[in-house]
């Protein structure tokens, strides 16, 4: 009896030390595991802010090499990050709920076409520009069968030394302002000054509004716009947050728009 005894109280102890072991062993993994996971969630995080969009750092490439022809390989090797692949839905927002003027329209840097096809109507014609010619011909080939054809065209021109026949109405910018260096911002404020009629309307969809580095795009601010428009005689009608951004520019992206004053530039 003694002996049964001892050989219980025994396996009890070596019960105990064991299972004392095993909590210590799984204490430790969960240890390990917790400081690995904080671990990867802050290089996750730090990934997150420091990575580029491989589409966008290729497009950097090109564009720092040559920033005419860059534009032109982007789209021939079809790195086009900002091509929505559809109209922009505010732009097309506005235009369905009237909200646009009528009359003659632009919109630099048009790319495929889509918001030049979206907004083209009886009362509105709308000339699409782009410096690339593979970009115009995108459009046309993606635009040759739409109902609307005969209210738009596209032209390949370089905006700051095109010069059209007639002055327009209404000119929209989106991603054009921010793809061209810093320090052409005036050159492109003097040129909307000099192609928009008095009293026409300047739209700005304002992207990046963040605090990145290099570009393009490059980031962009309320104040960079006012800095280069309010001399050449624009007044901010209303500038509000872009409710229908996409989903990755929510935040970041704001709707301006401008009229043009028959006040001459004050340069």
């Amino acid at each position: 009896m003694g002996h049964t005894l001892f050989q219980i109280r025994s396996l009890q102890s070596i019960t105990r030390a064991i299972s004392s072991r095993n909590l210590g062993i799984i204490a430790s993994k969960q240890v390990r595991m917790e400081k690995r996971d904080e671990s990867h969630g802050n290089n996750g995080v730090e990934a997150t802010t420091r990575s580029i969009n491989p589409r966008v750092d290729k497009l950097q490439q090109f564009v720092r090499g040559d920033s005419t022809g860059g534009w032109q390989d982007s789209w021939e090797q079809g790195v086009t990050p900002w091509d929505l692949g559809r109209p922009t839905p505010v732009i097309l927002h506005l235009h369905q709920t009237g909200a646009l003027p009528k009359g003659r329209a632009l919109v630099p840097g048009c790319g495929s076409g889509y918001d030049v096809v979206a907004i083209a109507c009886p009362e509105r014609h709308v000339v699409g520009l782009d410096i690339s010619n593979r970009a115009i011909m995108k459009a046309e080939e993606l635009s040759s069968s739409s109902p609307n054809a005969s209210y738009f065209t596209f032209l390949k021109a370089d905006f700051f030394t095109w010069s059209p026949t007639e002055l327009f109405d209404l000119i929209i910018d989106y991603t054009f302002f921010c793809a061209i260096e810093p320090d052409m911002r005036l050159a492109w404020a003097k040129r909307m000054h000099d192609i928009l009629k008095p009293g026409g309307e300047l739209i700005t969809l304002m992207f990046p509004i963040s605090d990145q580095v290099g570009g393009p795009p490059y980031k962009v601010s309320v104040s960079d716009y006012e800095e280069v428009l309010h001399p050449m005689g624009f007044k901010a009608i209303s500038i509000v947050d872009n409710e229908l951004a996409i989903r990755p520019r929510q935040g970041r992206e704001k709707l301006g728009r401008w009229k043009r004053s028959s006040a001459q530039s004050s340069l």
